[in-house]
C-alpha cells in the first residue's frame, strides 16, 4: 500500500513516519508513505497558499490551484494495476464523515490513497467540490491542521494491511472490529498485590475462554460505550 500526505507542514510528520509500526511496515516493504508539501506547488516567490475568504470572514482560506496541482502530480506517478482502478482522495476536515473501524478496513483494501492535510479556516469549496472523494473527521472539535488526523487515519489503516501486524489474528478481537469493546487481557504474574487472574484464563479450556471473553466484551461495551450495543454488529449480517 502506498499513502501520499499531501501538507504545508511535512515536518510535523517525519517523526511519526520514521518510528514504530510506519517504520517497521516500510522496512518490509508492505507500506509506503509520502509526504508533500502543498508549497511547491506554488508558482509566485512567496509560495502562497491562502487567501482571504470571498465575502468577508475571519481566517484565511486554502487555494485551490496548489492542491489541485499537488494531487494531479501524485496521480501521475502512480501507475495503477487496472485501468479502472480508483484512487481515494481523503480531505481531513471536522465537516468530514466520523471515522471507525469499518472505514478502516475498507481503505486498506486499496493500494494508493492520498490524504489532505486541511489547515487555516478551511479550504475553498471547489476543491471539495471537483478533487476530494471523500471527507473524514476524527471527532467532533477542531484542530490546528489535518496532520494529526491524517497520522491517526493512516495508523488506522495500515495495521490492518496483512503481514503488517505479524499475525493476522492480531486485529480480530480488538475494540470496535466487531462492533464491541474488547474484552480485558491479562498477563503474568497470576497473582499481584493480592488481584488474581480470572480463573478461566488459566484452565486452558478455550471454549470457556471464548465464552468469558465474549461476555466480558459486552458487558463492558455495555458499560461503557451502550451508543454501540444499539448500532448492529458486522456479524449480523452473516446470520
Amino acid at each position: 500500500m502506498q499513502i501520499d500526505i499531501l501538507t504545508l507542514f511535512p515536518q510535523m510528520l517525519q517523526s511519526p513516519l520514521s518510528t514504530g509500526i510506519f517504520k517497521r511496515a516500510a522496512d518490509r516493504g508492505l507500506i509506503e508513505i509520502n509526504t508533500h508539501n502543498i508549497r511547491d506547488y506554488t508558482h509566485d516567490k512567496h509560495r502562497t497558499v491562502d487567501d482571504y475568504p470571498y465575502g468577508g470572514g475571519a481566517g484565511m482560506v486554502l487555494k485551490p490551484e496548489p492542491v489541485f496541482e499537488a494531487v494531479e502530480a501524485v496521480k501521475s506517478g502512480i501507475t495503477p494495476e487496472h485501468p479502472d482502478e480508483s484512487i481515494p482522495i481523503i480531505l481531513l476536515t471536522p465537516q468530514g464523515q466520523p471515522f471507525h473501524q469499518a472505514k478502516a478496513r475498507e481503505l486498506s483494501r486499496y493500494r494508493n490513497l492520498i490524504l489532505i492535510c486541511g489547515h487555516y479556516e478551511g479550504v475553498d469549496e471547489r476543491i471539495r467540490e471537483h478533487l476530494v472523494t471523500d471527507e473524514i473527521s476524527i471527532g467532533d472539535y477542531v484542530l490546528s491542521g489535518g496532520e494529526l488526523a491524517a497520522m491517526v487515519v493512516a495508523d488506522a489503516i495500515i495495521r490492518l494491511v496483512p503481514g503488517v501486524l505479524g499475525s493476522e489474528d492480531s486485529p480480530q478481537d480488538e475494540s470496535h472490529t466487531h462492533g464491541l469493546l474488547e474484552y480485558p487481557q491479562y498477563t503474568r504474574p497470576p497473582a499481584y498485590r493480592g488481584w488474581l487472574v480470572p480463573a478461566v484464563l488459566l484452565s486452558g479450556n478455550h471454549a470457556e475462554i471464548a465464552r468469558w471473553r465474549h461476555e466480558q466484551a459486552i458487558a463492558r461495551t455495555t458499560q461503557r460505550r451502550p451508543d454501540l450495543m444499539a448500532k448492529p454488529k458486522p456479524d449480523d449480517d452473516k446470520k
